[in-house]
């Protein structure tokens, strides 16, 4: 189990456990040597205390936990003189007495699945970003596929009293749910309880502006290629790419091609995409000049882009970048240019593949970080009292690159 050290405490107690003691020196004698005694705290190398900050500032040691705390009806001026104090001998509330006060850890569990990290990696980052902003640590725990080993990061996380749990996943399948007795939210990969609280990627979203893109370019002859056929990512996206060209007056063409994730699948699904057009279009597309105009069509005239190629599609929509990167890599090995002949978009933003594509890829990005962080916010309010229940879905953002616009 891998410890993420984000900003420890929140809303806790300033308190090492001292509550009484004598007061400090006065005012002139605390101006004058502060500083010094300052840096000799620091050089000694020993523990700040409470009553060092006291002493400092001039006041009982309740009294400065009371300042550093917020509580208590003290004046202004001796809440801050106590704060500079802290800051100048460089104090860190004792941990475990401020836990013993306020009867809580401080401390969330990260708990994933992905042993690669490709999607739960960012997720983590910016869960990381809200839990410092609520100045809380956090556990970072990889089950790596295994159940037996997630029961047993999910064990060691009860078992030190954390105040939440993050789970996180590689795919946006739904997972079953761990049972224990702190609030959880689903990153990514959502609970199969619809009770529970999840946060998922829009997919919906994502293919409406895809399909809104792709339209204003005028390309309305559109194939679709997935990965696997009986995961979500595959049939979600195909079906919100479906609805969107219907509700425009626009079909598919052919049926969704699924595979796997691979950069070959993605090549041979261009074979198959392509495999209705006539193979004389495929030898003039493949021995036409590309310089000095653009190559001719079946007819002998010329074409715009996308428009009278003589190819079944003038789009291909991938599920995934790797998907796109392969199809890309194919295009351009049957001399079909991208995006003069048919427009190439992916999914994910995965920039391993969305920039080394040849040409880089337009995409659709999920927005990782910003999941990961409304993750952690929707747990810091549930550990406050404030729970909600259900899967919110996070718009995602097209990405457009020169796979749909070329050079231009």
């Amino acid at each position: 189990m891998l410890v993420v050290n984000l900003e420890v405490s929140r809303e806790g107690r300033y308190d090492d456990g001292f509550r009484s003691g004598r007061c400090g020196p006065p005012d002139a004698e605390r101006e004058e040597n502060g500083n010094e005694e300052g840096r000799r705290g620091m050089e000694r190398g020993r523990v700040v205390r409470i009553t060092d900050v006291a002493a400092l500032a001039g006041v009982a040691p309740g009294t400065a936990s009371k300042a550093l705390n917020g509580t208590g009806s003290l004046r202004e001026s001796t809440r801050e003189r106590v704060r500079e104090a802290a800051e100048r001998l460089g104090f860190v509330p004792d941990v475990t007495a401020r836990s013993l006060s306020a009867r809580r850890s401080f401390t969330v569990g990260l708990l994933s699945t992905d042993s690669a990290g490709r999607f739960s990696l960012p997720v983590v980052l910016g869960a990381e970003n809200a839990l410092v902003g609520g100045e809380l640590s956090a556990l970072l725990a990889t089950a790596r596929h295994d159940p037996v080993r997630e029961q047993h990061h999910v064990r060691a996380l009860v078992a030190r009293r954390v105040d939440g749990i993050i789970v996180t996943g590689r795919t946006t399948e739904p997972r079953e749910p761990i049972r224990v007795p702190m609030p959880v939210v689903y990153a990514f990969a959502p609970s199969a309880d619809p009770e529970d609280t999840s946060v998922v990627p829009d997919d919906a979203t994502g293919m409406r502006l895809v399909t809104e893109h792709l339209r204003g370019l005028g390309r309305h002859r559109i194939a679709y290629v997935g990965g696997r056929a009986e995961q979500r990512a595959s049939t979600a996206r195909y079906e919100a790419l479906s609805a969107e060209l219907t509700a425009s007056g626009l079909e598919l063409v052919g049926p969704p091609l699924y595979g796997d994730w691979s950069e070959q699948w993605g090549r041979r699904a261009v074979d198959l995409v392509l495999g209705s057009a006539p193979s004389a279009a495929r030898r003039d597309l493949v021995s036409a000049p590309r310089s000095g105009g653009a190559p001719p069509d079946l007819d002998g005239s010329t074409r715009s882009q996308g428009q009278g190629s003589g190819l079944p599609v003038d789009a291909i929509v991938f599920a995934s970048d790797q998907l796109a990167r392969g199809g890309c890599d194919r295009l351009r090995e049957l001399g079909i240019r991208v995006p003069d002949d048919v427009a190439v978009t992916g999914y994910d933003d995965w920039e391993v593949m969305s920039l080394a594509s040849r040409p880089p890829l337009t995409t659709v990005d999920m927005q990782l970080e910003l999941l990961g962080q409304r993750a952690a916010e929707l747990l810091i309010a549930a550990i406050d009292g404030e729970p909600t229940h259900g899967v919110e879905r996070l718009a995602p953002r097209l990405v457009v690159r020169a796979s749909t616009l070329g050079d231009s």
